[in-house]
């Protein structure tokens, strides 16, 4: 059972900017080899955004416990998924989802 969204996206809208998104970060030399799991992140926004249910753990905690993140890399996600969220969607959807991102 699926929660109401929490702004105007969709499972749709959510693919495609996870999809660009990681076009992307598989070709940053710093983020490609520590973010790759693309389908685990298009579950977990499903999940925070739509209330899909899809996705359970704590994605900060697995980045710590795997010792290759450094607080750094964060910075250099957000603003690599800003500039996605802007590109893909409607300027609505993208600024909550970026206000989403970065209180994650």
């Amino acid at each position: 059972m699926s929660l109401p969204s929490r702004f105007d996206v969709n499972a749709e809208d959510i693919m495609r900017v996870v999809q660009a998104f990681y076009r992307e970060v598989r070709r940053d030399p710093v983020l490609g080899p520590v973010f790759d799991h693309e389908a685990k992140i298009a579950r977990f926004w499903r999940n925070a955004i739509l209330g899909d249910r899809c996705y359970s753990g704590n994605p900060m905690q697995a980045h710590l416990q795997a010792g290759n993140v450094a607080p750094d890399h964060f910075v250099s996600w957000l603003a690599l998924f800003d500039r996605i969220l802007h590109r893909e969607l409607a300027q609505t959807p993208a600024r909550a989802w970026s206000a989403l991102a970065h209180r994650i």
